[in-house]
C-alpha cells in the first residue's frame, strides 16, 4: 500500500518560526518556536530537525505549504525565499498559503479571520466553510471602520492570532483555529492541485513601513 505524499507546511510571517510535515491526515511533526528575531536563521535548521524527528528526508517531500501573510513583511520574505528554493533544489511545488486562509480552516460557520496589522489596524477577510466570503483588506480597529457585521442574524465569530480585540469591538463571540498554523497551512497545501502550481508571492495587502529620509541628500559636486 502506497503511503500518502509527504507535505511540508512552515510560517515566519510573525514573531514565530512554525512547521508541520503531514501525511495524509495524520500530523506526523509540529513544532512552533517562538522568538522576534532570527528567524532567517532558525527556520532551515529548524525544518531538518523536524524532518530527522519524523524519520523522513528531504527526498521524500511532495510539496511545500508556505504561510505567505499577511503579517511582518521580513518574516513573510524568509520563509516565501526559502519555499521557492526549497521547490527549486527538490523539483516538487511550493503552494503559497494566506495566514487568514489557514486560521479559518475547519470551521463550518462564517468566520472572520484577523491578523495584527499593527499601529491600531488589522488585516481581515470573512470566510464561510472556508471558501472566502470577501478579499482581504486591512483597515483601522475600530467600530466605524470594521465590516458591519450581524451576530445574531450571521453566525459569525472571529477566529485567529488578532481575534479578541476585534471580536470585542464587534460584540462578536471569537473561536480558537481548529489547526496550528503549520498544519493548517499544510492541509491547505495537500488539498491544492500540485500541477502548474504558480510560485509563492507575498501577500502583504499594505505598502511596508517605511519613510523618507528626514535629512536632504548630500550634494555631489563635480
Amino acid at each position: 500500500m502506497t503511503s500518502p505524499p509527504l507535505i511540508l507546511g512552515f510560517d515566519t510571517s510573525a514573531a514565530h518560526c512554525a512547521a508541520a510535515l503531514l501525511s495524509g491526515d495524520k500530523v506526523l511533526a509540529h513544532v512552533q518556536e517562538d522568538m522576534a528575531k532570527g528567524q532567517a536563521e532558525r527556520l532551515m535548521p529548524m525544518l531538518e530537525e523536524l524532518l530527522v524527528s519524523a524519520g523522513a528526508e528531504w527526498a521524500d517531500l511532495a510539496a511545500i505549504g508556505v504561510g505567505v501573510g499577511p503579517g511582518n513583511f521580513t518574516g513573510i520574505r524568509i520563509s516565501v525565499a526559502a519555499a521557492r528554493g526549497l521547490a527549486l533544489g527538490l523539483n516538487i511545488p511550493a503552494i503559497g498559503i494566506s495566514v487568514l486562509e489557514a486560521q479559518a480552516l475547519g470551521h463550518e460557520r462564517r468566520v472572520m479571520s484577523c491578523v495584527d496589522a499593527r499601529g491600531g489596524r488589522v488585516y481581515l477577510q470573512i470566510f464561510d466553510e472556508g471558501h472566502a466570503q470577501t478579499a482581504p483588506e486591512v483597515t483601522d480597529l475600530c467600530f466605524d471602520a470594521l465590516p458591519n457585521v450581524h451576530p445574531k442574524d450571521d453566525g459569525i465569530r472571529v477566529v485567529g492570532a488578532f481575534a479578541d480585540p476585534v471580536g470585542e469591538i464587534l460584540h462578536v463571540q471569537t473561536a480558537p483555529p481548529k489547526h496550528s498554523l503549520a498544519e493548517a497551512i499544510a492541509r491547505i497545501a495537500a488539498d491544492r492541485p500540485l500541477s502548474k502550481v504558480p510560485r509563492p508571492t507575498p501577500l502583504y495587502i499594505r505598502p511596508a513601513d517605511a519613510a523618507p529620509p528626514r535629512d536632504q541628500a548630500p550634494v555631489i559636486l563635480s
